[in-house]
Protein backbone atom coordinates (compact mmCIF):
# COMPACT_ATOMS: atom_id res chain seq x y z
CA UNK A 1 0.00 0.00 0.00
CA UNK A 2 1.23 3.51 -0.84
CA UNK A 3 2.67 5.59 1.99
CA UNK A 4 0.33 8.55 2.52
CA UNK A 5 1.63 10.61 5.44
CA UNK A 6 1.32 14.15 4.07
CA UNK A 7 4.82 14.29 2.57
CA UNK A 8 5.29 14.01 -1.19
CA UNK A 9 7.01 10.95 -2.65
CA UNK A 10 9.86 13.16 -3.85
CA UNK A 11 10.37 14.66 -0.39
CA UNK A 12 10.19 11.30 1.36
CA UNK A 13 12.84 10.00 -1.04
CA UNK A 14 15.10 12.99 -0.35
CA UNK A 15 14.74 12.48 3.41
CA UNK A 16 15.33 8.75 3.06
CA UNK A 17 18.52 9.44 1.11
CA UNK A 18 19.90 11.46 4.02
CA UNK A 19 18.78 8.88 6.58
CA UNK A 20 20.49 6.06 4.68
CA UNK A 21 23.77 8.00 4.82
CA UNK A 22 23.25 8.49 8.53
CA UNK A 23 22.50 4.81 9.05
CA UNK A 24 25.72 3.92 7.24
CA UNK A 25 27.69 6.33 9.47
CA UNK A 26 26.07 4.84 12.56
CA UNK A 27 26.96 1.31 11.45
CA UNK A 28 30.59 2.22 10.78
CA UNK A 29 30.84 4.00 14.15
CA UNK A 30 29.22 1.01 15.86
CA UNK A 31 31.78 -1.32 14.26
CA UNK A 32 34.68 0.92 15.25
CA UNK A 33 33.37 1.10 18.82
CA UNK A 34 33.09 -2.71 18.92
CA UNK A 35 36.69 -2.86 17.71
CA UNK A 36 37.75 -0.59 20.58
CA UNK A 37 35.81 -2.77 23.03
CA UNK A 38 37.42 -5.96 21.76
CA UNK A 39 40.97 -4.70 21.28
CA UNK A 40 41.71 -2.02 23.85
CA UNK A 41 44.84 -2.70 25.90
CA UNK A 42 46.59 -1.01 28.76
CA UNK A 43 46.32 -0.41 32.50
CA UNK A 44 42.78 0.95 32.05
CA UNK A 45 41.64 -2.11 30.07
CA UNK A 46 38.74 -3.18 32.28
CA UNK A 47 37.26 0.29 32.69
CA UNK A 48 37.58 1.11 29.00
CA UNK A 49 36.31 -2.30 27.91
CA UNK A 50 33.10 -1.62 29.85
CA UNK A 51 32.92 2.01 28.66
CA UNK A 52 33.16 1.02 24.99
CA UNK A 53 30.52 -1.65 25.58
CA UNK A 54 28.08 0.95 26.89
CA UNK A 55 28.79 3.12 23.84
CA UNK A 56 28.24 0.38 21.26
CA UNK A 57 25.03 -0.66 23.01
CA UNK A 58 23.73 2.90 22.58
CA UNK A 59 24.79 2.87 18.94
CA UNK A 60 22.96 -0.41 18.37
CA UNK A 61 19.73 1.25 19.53
CA UNK A 62 20.45 4.30 17.38
CA UNK A 63 20.99 2.16 14.27
CA UNK A 64 17.68 0.42 14.83
CA UNK A 65 15.82 3.69 15.30
CA UNK A 66 17.30 5.22 12.13
CA UNK A 67 16.43 2.11 10.08
CA UNK A 68 12.90 2.16 11.49
CA UNK A 69 12.54 5.86 10.65
CA UNK A 70 13.47 5.07 7.05
CA UNK A 71 10.77 2.40 7.01
CA UNK A 72 8.19 4.72 8.62
CA UNK A 73 8.52 7.15 5.73
CA UNK A 74 8.05 4.37 3.19
CA UNK A 75 11.55 3.34 2.11
CA UNK A 76 13.87 0.41 2.73
CA UNK A 77 16.93 0.65 4.94
CA UNK A 78 20.30 -0.37 3.53
CA UNK A 79 21.50 -3.52 5.25
CA UNK A 80 24.68 -4.75 3.59
CA UNK A 81 28.29 -3.94 4.34
CA UNK A 82 28.78 -2.93 0.72
CA UNK A 83 25.92 -0.43 0.94
CA UNK A 84 27.18 0.98 4.23
CA UNK A 85 30.68 1.50 2.86
CA UNK A 86 29.29 3.24 -0.23
CA UNK A 87 27.04 5.54 1.80
CA UNK A 88 29.17 6.47 4.82
CA UNK A 89 30.96 9.76 5.39
CA UNK A 90 33.33 8.04 7.83
CA UNK A 91 36.46 6.05 7.10
CA UNK A 92 37.30 2.57 8.21
CA UNK A 93 40.73 3.77 9.30
CA UNK A 94 41.40 2.32 12.69
CA UNK A 95 43.36 3.69 15.61
CA UNK A 96 47.13 3.47 15.20
CA UNK A 97 47.51 1.81 18.58
CA UNK A 98 45.23 -0.25 20.79
CA UNK A 99 45.42 2.09 23.75
CA UNK A 100 42.30 3.77 25.05
CA UNK A 101 43.36 7.33 24.13
CA UNK A 102 43.85 6.42 20.46
CA UNK A 103 40.42 4.79 20.31
CA UNK A 104 38.80 7.67 22.19
CA UNK A 105 40.26 10.25 19.81
CA UNK A 106 39.10 8.42 16.70
CA UNK A 107 35.61 7.73 18.03
CA UNK A 108 35.22 11.33 19.19
CA UNK A 109 36.09 12.60 15.71
CA UNK A 110 33.47 10.28 14.21
CA UNK A 111 30.77 11.37 16.66
CA UNK A 112 31.53 15.00 15.91
CA UNK A 113 31.31 14.31 12.17
CA UNK A 114 27.91 12.67 12.65
CA UNK A 115 26.74 15.59 14.82
CA UNK A 116 27.68 18.04 12.06
CA UNK A 117 25.91 15.91 9.44
CA UNK A 118 22.76 15.69 11.54
CA UNK A 119 22.81 19.40 12.42
CA UNK A 120 23.09 20.26 8.72
CA UNK A 121 19.97 18.22 7.94
CA UNK A 122 17.56 19.26 10.70
CA UNK A 123 16.26 22.49 9.15
CA UNK A 124 16.31 21.40 5.49
CA UNK A 125 14.33 18.26 6.32
CA UNK A 126 11.72 20.30 8.21
CA UNK A 127 11.59 23.32 5.91
CA UNK A 128 12.49 22.05 2.43
CA UNK A 129 11.00 18.55 2.62
CA UNK A 130 8.05 19.21 4.98
CA UNK A 131 9.05 16.44 7.40
CA UNK A 132 8.88 17.83 10.92
CA UNK A 133 8.79 14.31 12.36
CA UNK A 134 12.16 13.31 10.96
CA UNK A 135 13.57 16.74 11.84
CA UNK A 136 12.48 16.23 15.45
CA UNK A 137 13.87 12.68 15.42
CA UNK A 138 17.22 14.02 14.19
CA UNK A 139 17.30 16.70 16.88
CA UNK A 140 16.98 14.04 19.56
CA UNK A 141 19.58 11.87 17.87
CA UNK A 142 21.98 14.80 17.66
CA UNK A 143 21.57 15.39 21.37
CA UNK A 144 22.33 11.72 22.06
CA UNK A 145 25.53 11.94 20.00
CA UNK A 146 26.47 15.17 21.77
CA UNK A 147 26.17 13.32 25.09
CA UNK A 148 28.23 10.40 23.83
CA UNK A 149 30.87 12.79 22.47
CA UNK A 150 30.99 14.58 25.81
CA UNK A 151 31.73 11.27 27.55
CA UNK A 152 34.55 10.61 25.09
CA UNK A 153 35.90 14.19 25.28
CA UNK A 154 35.94 14.13 29.09
CA UNK A 155 38.80 11.62 28.98
CA UNK A 156 41.07 14.31 27.52
CA UNK A 157 40.68 16.84 30.38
Amino acid sequence: MKTNIGISDENRKAVSDQLTKLLADEFILYTKTRNAHWNVEGPDFHTMHLFFESQYEQLDEIMDSVAERIRKIGHYAPATLTQFLQLTHLTEKGADKNDSMSFLKELLEDHESIIEFIRGNINPIANDFNDAGTSDFLTGLMETHEGMAWFLRAHFK
